[in-house]
């Protein structure tokens, strides 16, 4: 990556109208405040007791799409995603006024999913009412466990009895809802997840995350990991707990699209489709990641933003924009990222676009082996996918393709 300095990273770059539409283009808004700082989370997450000064960080936001849609000439939106942090402590004017200035400066797509992340104990039905009222269509709630034990483990705001109040208010407000919800915790039985993921679904929401626990570096989970104050299941039982998720929701009609997604047909989330698909997305907000397509769509220019909220503010209002550093991605870089990516998705990759951004093609005796030994699966159009195994080593079966 480029190292920060006084220089602006993005002069001098040149706008490629082409963009990546047949994978759509997304637009994430990072709003990076929390009411508290979860013990298993590594975001760019912070606490601000003294309250957070919001229409500052609306001027900045508005004007850091300015630099982005310089980027991004002709340009169609097919998702916004407002992630955070917690977006649902914006004040719905504040979602507005990011909503409308995306309209400014982008067409933005008829049928466009606009997701808002939520935790349960922020939400009020003014407040959702609000937020439909200024163009979101999609929220996707922090529940992350439905017994309130669990619940205070992981450092939530919120009880089950809040949880589901506020996904009562979701359904009523939103055409579509999305949660999370958190696995491989500790002292967890694959028969009480199941149990627990079955209650899940029968609360009408067409799409969930399902996350294993890990323990990230850097968290208070972490430090108790560490010493000895904190044990997860271990592999084996990971295992278990996982192939029970697979099954009780491909029972359900909400089969795995994803490695950790779950989706009725037609309702995978969009935004996160044009990630794993390897698509163009711009991030405003401090610390907010984008993938910017250039030379006909074959090569990435990679930005990442300065992570302090306020830190942030203070380069935009300077310099237009809060990128700190910067990544030319292309050839077998961009091939790579793209493996990395659309392998974790049921759908797979093709094979030729995967030759068209790397120069060159897949090894035919790795190819081989790995169909061989069952890890990737040829579907008929041609296209590549990780196999159920292959997806528990995923790691292990890109390295392989890539090398």
């Amino acid at each position: 990556m480029t190292p920060a300095a006084d220089a602006d990273l993005l002069a001098g770059i040149a706008p490629d109208a082409s963009g990546t539409p047949a994978e759509g283009f997304g637009v994430y808004l990072h709003w990076p405040f929390c009411a508290a700082k979860c013990p298993y989370c590594d975001f760019n997450s912070h606490v601000r007791h003294g309250g957070v000064d919001q229409e500052r960080f609306t001027r900045a936001l508005v004007r850091e799409m300015d630099a982005m849609a310089t980027l991004t000439p002709g340009r169609t939106v097919t998702s916004v995603f407002l992630g955070g942090g917690t977006p649902s402590l914006m004040d719905p004017g504040t979602v507005a006024a990011a909503l409308d200035a995306v309209a400014r400066r982008w067409t933005v797509a008829a049928d466009a999913e606009i997701t808002l992340e939520a935790n349960p104990s922020s939400v009020e039905a003014s407040r959702f009412r609000g937020y439909r009222a200024a163009g979101v269509n999609r929220v996707s709630l922090g529940v992350q466990a439905l017994n309130d034990a669990d619940l205070k483990t992981l450092g939530r705001l919120h009880d089950v009895s809040q949880a589901l109040a506020a996904i009562e208010i979701a359904r009523a407000t939103f055409p579509r809802l999305s949660f999370d919800l958190i696995y491989a915790r500790p002292g967890q039985t694959p028969d009480a997840w199941a149990a627990e993921l079955t209650r899940a679904i029968g609360l009408a929401a067409d799409h969930l995350s399902l996350y294993q626990l890990t323990i990230e570096p850097g968290t208070l989970f972490e430090a108790m990991h560490r010493a000895g104050k904190l044990t997860v299941p271990d592999p084996d039982l990971a295992a278990e707990l996982y192939e029970a998720t697979q099954a009780v929701t491909a029972a359900a009609g909400l089969p795995a699209y994803e490695i950790s997604n779950h989706a009725a047909p037609g309702a995978e989330s969009r935004h996160n489709l044009v990630y794993w698909r390897y698509g163009e997305y711009v991030g405003i907000g401090a610390g907010a990641h984008g993938r910017i397509a250039l030379h006909g769509g074959r090569a990435r220019l990679a930005t990442m933003t300065e992570r302090a909220p306020e830190a942030w503010a203070t380069l935009v209002e300077a310099r237009g924009h809060g990128v700190t550093a910067t990544e030319f991605i292309a050839g077998e870089t961009a091939g790579d990222e793209m493996l990395l990516m659309g392998l974790r998705l049921k759908e797979g990759i093709d094979p030729a676009r995967y030759e068209a951004l790397s120069g060159r093609a897949f090894d035919q005796r790795r190819l081989a082996d790995l169909l061989a030994h069952h890890m990737i699966e040829r579907l008929p159009d041609g296209r590549l996918r990780a196999s159920d195994q292959g997806w528990f080593v995923l790691d292990a079966v890109v390295a392989d393709l890539a090398a």
